[in-house]
């Protein structure tokens, strides 16, 4: 017994956590060597599995455990679930009543609960928000934001992920009194600041940094606003008006450009200044129609610049590749996820490859560039369920999966499961 706590002692020692929103510092990279460079069968071996109810919520993982919330819909529940990263037996569990009413896709929370010091933070999609001890679940401070902010909730719910910053915790919510983004004490839960009446929208903010200066990215219902993280002063803000608000995907920061994209209406592309606290627009696209688009057309997938290259999914599953510098396109390829609308693909950089998990539930090893998309490997991992989409009886995974210890995490609405990745 001595020898095997000893022995998951050294391992998480050195593994590589996934303890935010699309991994640490919300870029979608995986840095871990000695991992897999193909499948060995069409079915991925799962190491263990895991009992769940249903929702959007992509797993996080710190220190050996694994995070995420799900809701019971029969008992109207939203709940914050911790499991053993390396057996899948549940740690503890944090359940609270939640009534989804006028919630479109009732699935349950989207938000990913954020892991910092050994607290978790965790906001549901009704804008009840928890401070946890991340080893017990003990609640240590709460706040049902719909109630004290009177939230102008959009129709899909609260969806963007808090973020971490110093000592705040930043939230784009949506309240009254100029309060679309709240920065709050992350040890206390106490209101810092507060700014923005625009209406909301799903997508998670991030931080960038240009020169010494640190800068707040948030992408609301009507524009991209740059704020002073510190105090919420806004330094610039470029109009992006969506229609029913929908802005899901997360902003993606390249150097000083920041890019979005929407189902509706198309991309985004911004140039900020040296010093981050002017922008402006570089160039913007949009199509007829989700059929008839231009550029891209994301709905959840955030995409991935590199090389001068935008890699991203369309509105129908499309993968394309467009040049940077004016949106052009480049390529299309149709292989990577079945055609549907909202087709969906999350990717994960690691090194030269380019791993995607798309909504069929299987894992891809590929490689991006110019020149195209080369398929490596593809293996299934979870089976796609109903609840989040009933595609003709088929179903989605639309969940983000995590990739922490040489492994992967994903859920349905049923099941979490973990694969292990390493060579």
């Amino acid at each position: 017994m001595m020898f095997l706590l000893l022995l998951l002692l050294s391992y998480s020692l050195m593994a590589e956590d996934w303890p935010d929103w699309r991994g640490e510092n919300r870029t979608g990279r995986w840095s871990e060597k000695e991992i897999i460079e193909a499948f060995e069968d069409s079915v991925i071996p799962l190491q263990w599995k895991a009992k769940i109810g249903s929702g959007y919520s992509g797993p996080t993982v710190a220190k050996g455990k694994v995070y995420l919330m799900d809701y019971l819909k029969d008992h109207k529940t939203e709940r914050v679930l911790c499991f053993d990263a390396y057996t899948g037996i549940n740690i503890w569990t944090l359940k609270y009543a939640c009534t989804y009413e006028r919630i479109g896709y009732p699935a349950g929370p989207r938000a990913s609960v954020v892991i910092e010091n050994n607290r978790a933070y965790a906001l549901g999609a009704k804008g009840h928000l928890h401070c946890l001890d991340a080893n017990t679940g003990t609640v240590l401070w709460k706040s049902d934001l719909n109630s004290s902010l009177l939230i102008d909730m959009p129709i899909w719910g609260i969806a963007a992920s808090p973020l971490l910053w110093n000592d705040l915790l930043i939230l784009q919510i949506g309240g009254e009194g100029n309060a679309s983004v709240i920065a709050l004490d992350k040890n206390t839960g106490h209101e810092v600041w507060r700014n923005l009446s625009d209406p909301i929208s799903y997508a998670s903010p991030v931080i960038t940094k240009q020169q010494d200066k640190e800068i707040l990215i948030v992408w609301t219902g009507e524009h991209v606003n740059g704020l002073n993280p510190g105090n919420g002063e806004l330094y610039w803000k470029i109009p992006f008006k969506q229609r029913s608000q929908m802005a899901i995907s997360t902003p993606v920061i390249y150097g000083s450009k920041v890019f979005v994209s929407s189902f509706f209406n198309g991309s985004l592309l911004i140039e900020m200044s040296k010093s981050g606290t002017a922008a402006t627009t570089l160039w913007q696209r949009s199509g007829k129609n989700e059929r008839n688009t231009d550029a891209l057309h994301c709905c959840m997938n955030t995409p991935i610049i590199m090389d001068e290259c935008i890699f991203g999914v369309d509105s129908y599953g499309e993968l394309r590749c467009l040049d940077l510098a004016n949106g052009n396109r480049i390529w299309e390829d149709q292989t990577a996820v079945l055609r549907n609308r909202w087709a969906n693909i999350h990717f994960v950089q690691n090194g030269l490859n380019t791993w995607m998990f798309n909504e069929q539930g299987e894992v891809l090893i590929t490689q991006l560039s110019k020149q195209g998309f080369k398929e490596i490997s593809r293996s299934k991992l979870i089976e796609p369920t109903t609840e989040q989409l009933n595609r003709s009886g088929t179903g989605v995974t639309w969940s983000h999966p995590a990739f922490a210890n040489k492994h992967v995490y994903a859920r349905n609405d049923s099941i979490l499961v973990c694969a292990d990745l390493s060579r």
